[in-house]
């Protein structure tokens, strides 16, 4: 049932979104050098590795480094990158991750295989036994603002309650924290 619904509604979204999308693609090609499609290599379900799409938000030659690990990040971030990543447009594109199932619409958020420790905790609780997410139960408890510990902690719930109507719930919360931009570190 949540493949499906994974499958019904990324359909819909890159079907509806298209010229929206290529709206972002082409402020984001005029603002700097570069792809407009920004490629990393992601924690996935049962820890394997898989390629995630953004748009890019920053800026060509930036360190394969999660944000809070870089130095001064605002350095690398884009003018149209800050305004993407505060009202997360820059996730859009995992609509395609989410339709070839590498992705789900409620998950985890996928990790960088440079946050070893967040990686290790995940993999301690088990949290890898699900697809990532475009959304998830930490992210709608925090996001930005909480600890990798709390994260983790907030993924195990997540995983070990995991319903559709769980799933919906945090759908319907996503919506309030991305119109907020409640918890977003740009």
């Amino acid at each position: 049932m949540k493949r499906l619904f994974d499958v019904v509604s990324s359909a819909l979204g890159l079907v509806l979104l298209s010229p929206f999308l290529l709206v972002i693609a082409i402020l984001v090609r005029l603002e700097s050098p570069g792809p407009v499609i920004f490629r990393q290599t992601r924690v996935g379900r049962d820890n394997r590795p898989f390629t995630i799409y953004k748009f890019r938000s920053m800026r060509v030659g930036t360190p394969n480094l999660a944000t809070d690990q870089l130095t001064e990040p605002y350095r690398y971030i884009t003018r149209i990158g800050r305004i993407m990543r505060v009202t997360s447009l820059d996730e859009l594109p995992q609509l395609w991750n989410i339709m070839i199932g590498d992705m789900s619409v409620v998950g985890p958020r996928p990790a960088i295989f440079s946050q070893e420790l967040l990686v290790q905790m995940r993999t301690d609780r088990g949290v890898h036994r699900f697809r990532p997410g475009l959304t998830g139960w930490a992210q709608v408890n925090g996001r930005d603002d909480i600890s990798d510990a709390e994260k983790v902690e907030l993924d195990a719930h997540y995983c070990n309650n995991w319903s559709l109507a769980l799933d919906m719930h945090i759908l319907l919360r996503t919506v309030g924290v991305v119109s907020t931009a409640k918890g977003v570190r740009a």
